[in-house]
C-alpha cells in the first residue's frame, strides 16, 4: 500500500542531520515537524520569521498569533527568535538553510521543479519557494506520486511555471524515494506493498532502479 501523507514527512525526518537549519514548506512539509528523529537536533525556519519551531500545538494549547509561513498554529521551543521577514529571508539567500522540504506539483528528472502557479488560476504569490530553491543547500520534494488525474508529477520536463532550475536532490512520494542524477530519476526505496512495475507505470520521467533497491522502513 502507498504511503500517506503522516508517513511521507516521517520518511523525510529520517534526512534530518544534527546540527541543520531546516526550513519546511506548506502541505505535507510542515508534517516532516512531528517526527524528528530521537538525539537529532535541528532549528526550524519560517519564512516568515521564526527561527526554533517546534511540533504542532495540542488542540486548545493553540496561539492564533503563532502561526508558520502557511498560517498554520505553531509551537516554539526553548531560545527560538522571532523577526521579521526581511531577515528570515537575509538567512535564507545568504545560504543559512541546509536543508529545505518543499512540496511540488511537478518534478523533472533533472531536478527541476514547479510548485507555484496553474496557469489561469488564481494565486496569492509565489511565497518564499523561489528563494529557498536559489540558496538551499540540499533540497527534498515531498509529494504525491501522481496526480488527481492519475497522470504522473515526475516528468521528462516540467509544463508548469518553473519555480527552479535543476535544484531538486530527493523526492520522496507515497510511491518510494528517489534520487536525482545525470541520469534521471534513481528509485532506491519502494513503498510497502507497491511494486517495481507500478513505479515505472506511474513514472513518466526517465527512472532507474538502484540495484539495492529496498523496501520503506519507518
Amino acid at each position: 500500500m502507498a504511503l500517506n501523507k503522516e508517513q511521507i514527512a516521517q520518511r523525510i525526518a529520517k534526512e534530518l542531520q544534527d546540527g541543520f537549519y531546516v526550513n519546511l514548506g506548506i502541505g505535507i512539509p510542515t508534517l516532516v515537524a512531528n517526527y524528528i528523529p530521537e538525539g537529532v537536533n535541528v532549528v526550524l525556519q519560517s519564512e516568515n520569521g521564526l527561527l526554533g519551531m517546534g511540533p504542532f500545538p495540542y488542540e486548545g494549547e493553540e496561539d492564533p498569533d503563532l502561526i508558520n509561513a502557511g498560517k498554520q498554529t505553531v509551537t516554539t521551543l526553548p531560545g527560538s527568535a522571532i523577526f521579521d521577514s526581511a531577515m528570515s529571508f537575509g538567512m535564507i539567500r545568504a545560504g543559512r538553510v541546509d536543508l529545505t522540504v518543499l512540496g511540488a506539483m511537478e518534478v523533472a528528472d533533472n531536478g527541476d521543479i514547479a510548485n507555484w502557479k496553474i496557469p489561469g488560476k488564481m494565486v496569492k504569490g509565489m511565497g518564499g519557494a523561489m528563494d529557498l530553491v536559489a540558496a538551499a543547500k540540499n533540497i527534498i520534494v515531498a509529494m504525491q506520486h501522481t496526480n488527481p488525474k492519475g497522470e504522473s508529477k515526475l516528468l521528462p520536463k516540467c509544463t508548469l511555471p518553473l519555480t527552479g532550475v535543476n535544484c531538486i536532490k530527493k523526492v520522496v512520494t507515497d510511491l518510494g524515494v528517489f534520487d536525482i542524477t545525470d541520469e534521471g530519476f534513481v528509485c532506491i526505496e519502494y513503498a510497502p506493498g507497491v511494486t517495481i512495475d507500478e513505479i515505472k507505470a506511474k513514472t513518466a520521467g526517465r527512472l532507474k532502479i538502484a540495484e539495492d533497491v529496498k523496501e520503506i522502513v519507518l
